[in-house]
């Protein structure tokens, strides 16, 4: 099939270091692939090149005519524009649908009315979603598209994404939303790109065999260059032609293995662990706590032994924040009572970054400023060896907070974090802007951890491999414990947070439960589509626009119209009898949208 969209060799350097040597990327209609590499691999850059945004230092670039792209950033511009409707309506073309813009902007959460300028980073990113999305365009680029969302609006997004013909390539560390989306990986690693037609499920398995024959490849080269060396040591001096290609073979070899660029280093995550905890480490008895009219927790017991790993989930605003405050002691219930464990020593990750002053420098970040140690638990250590183990540079040492990656703050924090002896880790969305060898390494530090772990995240591969169960939102204060991770929540609750489930007959839908409800609640499950949605939206107002025209038209029959004028009279009463008609279809057809929507839920 010929591709979309063709770019290769692309080359790229920043600051005399090469960021892309070489790299490809091609994309026919309807593919789905997933864009995977390290933190400042060039991810970003590569999707920006293929948006036309930057221009490389040299690139071969097709695109086929009349293909249409949109690009989702990691930051949106909305300079310019008064509301989220007029920023999301400037995206449509002229051949779109112009209702699209409002559909998604109701389907995301949002009225179409709010400021750019006043809105949240979750808000932000439901915008800019809403605005490539309404076009349906031949090939959609989306740089982090679950960034700033809360899961139900994440698993909103794969079914819409799943349901669009448009091509896609996908920047993410949300496994899961790889995993159910792409059908084919490029890997960009080193500054060039291997592709694979395989998912992301597969991608880690084959990412392994790579470098296992890089491995082997680079023991090789070595064993060569030892022969070699050999040889013009201790080998016979004559035919002075044929030593000497040898030894420019050798010089050849010795630049080979040189300039190889070898794989990035892996993150050190080791956590200072203080003296064991008591076995219970907090219990939590009909808790309760509100906000005015706004009841944020009602009734909750819980026991946290040592050991548990608690995942704690729900939307946006539900109350998980407020949820550790109360099971931490940061904060008071309003009734209930909340006990903690005996030696308790808590270390929080805050990974908002509110406590990173942009200004101070990485080395101070860590040491607290005026020395060259890191207390790493009772040890010390210099802050450039910790820096290491944390893929720091040391030329990094006095870089300013402000000016690190998002990927680089992530790091920084957890590097804060562990130094600290504790055995109760309390993290808040710790996988944000984690790269996927990083969180493997953050996951089997939880699985090593002897303490206890409360999680609030968003990833639910991340609380699957982590959490031995979940507490979850449901709605109105009330929060349930599921053992397990989320897919077993799932199995057991029957839908996701957040999400619609069409109940069996006769059964209310917070009863459907077991493995086969839970395919069903987010995959199969029945939606209505944009063409209903908007049927059932403008049918209203269509009824009542025929129902004013039936009267207008009653009106002039019940005069003396088919005396002055027979023949008005016949089309007035054909137009009248087909009005009737429409108004009996639009109401059916209505009624019966209604029926459905209100059985979907």
């Amino acid at each position: 099939m010929a591709p979309l969209l063709h770019l290769r060799d692309v080359a790229l350097t920043f600051g005399g270091q090469p960021l892309l040597e070489g790299a490809e990327i091609a994309v026919s209609a309807g593919e789905r692939v997933c864009l995977v590499g390290r933190n400042g691999s060039g991810k970003s850059t590569l999707l920006k090149i293929v948006a036309g945004l930057v221009e490389p230092d040299s690139a071969e670039r097709f695109v086929q005519p009349g293909a249409t792209i949109r690009y989702l950033p990691q930051e949106p511009d909305f300079a310019g524009y008064t509301s989220v409707l007029a920023y999301v309506e400037a995206g449509i073309g002229p051949g779109d649908d112009a209702y699209r813009a409002q559909y998604l902007i109701d389907e995301l959460g949002l009225t179409g009315a709010e400021d750019p300028a006043t809105m949240s980073g979750g808000e932000a990113r439901r915008a800019a979603l809403a605005r490539v999305l309404a076009p349906e365009p031949d090939i959609l680029l989306l740089d982090e598209p679950t960034n700033h969302l809360d899961l139900p609006v994440i698993e909103w997004l794969e079914q819409e994404l799943a349901s669009l013909r448009s091509a896609m390539v996908l920047i993410s560390h949300d496994r899961r939303f790889l995993g159910s989306l792409s059908r084919a990986t490029i890997w960009l690693d080193r500054g060039v790109t291997r592709r694979t037609e395989r998912g992301f499920s597969e991608f880690e398995t084959w990412r392994d065999e790579v470098l296992a024959q890089e491995e082997l490849d680079r023991h090789k080269l070595d064993r060569k260059i030892a022969r070699e060396e050999d040889w013009l040591r201790y080998g016979v001096s004559a035919r002075r032609t044929r030593n000497q290609r040898r030894l420019g073979e050798l010089h050849g070899l010795r630049e080979q293995r040189r300039t190889a660029r070898a794989a990035t280093g892996q993150v050190r995550l080791e956590a200072s662990e203080a003296r064991l905890s008591g076995k219970l480490v907090i219990e939590a008895r009909d808790i309760a706590k509100a906000y005015g009219d706004r009841v944020v927790v009602k009734g909750l017991s819980l026991r946290v032994a040592r050991g548990d790993r608690i995942g704690i989930v729900g939307p946006n605003g539900a109350g998980k924040t407020t949820l550790i405050n109360l099971l931490t002691g940061a904060l008071t219930p309003d009734s209930g009572m909340v006990r903690l464990g005996a030696a308790l020593e808590m270390v929080t990750l805050d990974q908002r970054r509110e406590s990173l002053d942009p200004a101070t420098p990485l080395g101070d970040a860590l040491t607290g400023g005026g020395s060259d140690q890191v207390m790493v638990g009772d040890t010390p250590r210099h802050v450039v060896a910790y820096m290491r183990d944390f893929l720091f540079q040391p030329l990094q040492r006095r870089t300013p907070v402000g000016a690190l990656s998002g990927g680089e703050r992530g790091r920084l924090m957890l590097a804060r974090a562990l130094a600290r002896p504790s055995n109760l880790l309390v993290l808040d969305e710790p996988t944000n802007d984690l790269d996927l060898e990083t969180l493997d390494l953050l996951q089997e530090l939880l699985a090593d951890y002897q303490g206890t772990v409360l999680l609030v995240s968003h990833d639910r591969d991340f609380i699957d491999r982590v959490a031995s169960s979940v507490l979850i939102s449901d709605g109105d204060g009330v929060w349930t414990e599921f053992a397990g991770g989320y897919s077993d929540m799932l199995a057991q609750r029957g839908r996701g947070v957040g999400a619609r489930t069409r109940a069996p007959a006769g059964k209310p839908a917070e009863s459907a439960s077991g493995p086969a409800a839970a395919a069903p609640a987010l995959v199969n499950r029945r939606k209505l589509s944009f063409n209903e949605k908007h049927a059932l939206e403008t049918l209203p107002a269509r009824i009542e626009a025929l129902q004013a025209e039936a009267a207008k038209l009653n009106g002039a029959l019940s005069g003396d119209l088919y005396t002055r004028d027979p023949k008005l009279f016949a089309r007035a009463t054909a137009r009248l009898e087909a009005v009737a008609r429409e108004i009996a279809e639009a109401e059916e057809r209505w009624l019966a949208l209604e029926l459905l929507s209100e059985e979907i839920g």
